[in-house]
């Protein structure tokens, strides 16, 4: 089977969860696109009406181009439900989130949310995370050097995001900074991520501990759904 035939029988399946008049988080990526092919669709097939909250400014995009309304989040108390993807996700829930560097803002979509739920494909669904991918932390600016003393005496090698959009380092849409961070090796991630949340001036990681509550996973077989205990 295909990528473009498993993202629309991740996208379907996804639409299960979807009820009318109902408030939907969206992160960003291909699975996410093809969501929204249909929820357009439904919207003018079926008269399904939703609302949508984002951390992404393409998701946005999209979704005002296909006339879905978007919402500010601070608008917003509760999410009925919000779908997203990610770099790698394991059996515990825990997810890696750290490359769109909007994870902050995606975590409070997911912490919103009644049912936080992951559209992946096969290779991203891991027994335990790796290693592979750098924790990112969003820092407030003036507490960078603090942090990366903080950060190095747990194991990490912090390095600060940079763009080629401009000269100097990345700064969010709410002024800060984000700290790349390399470990060799992490023995509980969850531990870590609290030590991490714990640093004054982190303002949120790219560790998601608690937040996921169902994995939608399209492999060669088809797709397959992991419901958290």
């Amino acid at each position: 089977m295909n990528e473009d035939n498993l993202r629309k029988l991740c996208a379907e399946k996804a639409m299960e969860s979807i009820k009318n008049h109902s408030v939907i988080g969206l992160g960003a990526g291909r699975n996410i696109a093809c969501l929204i092919d249909l929820l357009r669709k439904a919207m003018d097939e079926n008269n399904l009406k939703v609302r949508i909250v984002t951390p992404s400014d393409s998701t946005k995009r999209i979704c005002i181009k296909n006339g879905i309304e978007v919402l500010p989040t601070s608008f917003i108390e509760e999410v009925d439900v919000a779908f997203d993807g990610c770099g790698e996700v394991d059996e515990n829930f825990y997810a890696s989130k750290g490359g769109g560097g909007v994870f902050t803002k995606e975590k409070l979509i997911g912490s919103m949310a009644k049912e936080y739920i992951l559209l992946i494909d096969e290779q991203k669904y891991k027994k335990q995370l790796s290693v592979i991918y750098p924790i990112s932390l969003e820092v407030v600016k003036d507490s960078l050097g603090y942090v990366s003393k903080r950060v190095k005496t747990l194991g990490g090698d912090p390095l600060v995001r940079t763009t080629n959009s401009k000269d100097g380092y990345l700064v969010t849409d709410d002024g800060n900074f984000i700290l790349d961070v390399k470990f060799n090796a992490i023995e509980d991630f969850k531990e870590l991520n609290n030590k991490l949340n714990d640093i004054v001036g982190v303002v949120g990681t790219s560790l998601f501990t608690r937040e996921v509550t169902k994995l939608i996973i399209a492999g060669e077989n088809g797709i397959r759904i992991i419901q958290k205990n």
